[in-house]
Order: C-alpha cells, then structure tokens, then sequence
C-alpha cells in the first residue's frame, strides 16, 4: 500500500497538558514516522506519514486518550515524501 501523509491539527486545550508528550508515546505503537510541535496560536500540529489505515488508527488512539483537551481535529491528507527518520517532538 502506498504511503500517505497527514497533516492534523488539534484545537482546545492542547498546550500545557502533556499533548505533545502522549502523542510521542502512541507514536511508538505504530508505524509512523513525523512530528508534534505546539502552534503560536494555541492548537497542536501533528505531521505524520505512514500507511492510510496506521494513520488512521494512530490518529483515532490520540482522539480517544486526549479527548477531554480536543475540541476540534481537522485532518488534511497528502501523498507522503518520506522525509522522516522517526517520530519527534519538535520545538
């Protein structure tokens, strides 16, 4: 299956609550590679490439363990150029 990218944007209380640490650590249970990093205006970027359906289970684990924080997810979706290593927090 070809690869594909996503680039998900979390909005609510998702700065100052550990969101970017939970979804490092789902990360490693899954084959995906990208990154986390929070945003300027308060919401949470996640990039992440890998098959569509680890994508979207990842995504989903993330929805259902931080959603108490989310008040909205948006999703757009690409085909993935494989310029990750791994999967990182970035600052």
């Amino acid at each position: 299956m070809p690869k594909q990218r996503q680039e998900v944007l979390f909005r609510g209380r998702v700065q100052g609550v550990g969101f970017r640490w939970t979804v490092q650590r789902i990360a490693n249970h899954f084959e995906v590679t990208g990154y986390v990093k929070n945003l300027p205006d308060g919401r949470v970027q996640l990039v992440a490439e890998g098959e569509e359906g680890e994508l979207v289970r990842f995504v989903r684990s993330i929805e259902s363990e931080m959603k108490r924080h989310i008040a909205e997810t948006s999703v757009m979706k690409t085909g993935a150029i494989d310029e990750f290593m791994g999967f990182t927090i970035r600052y």
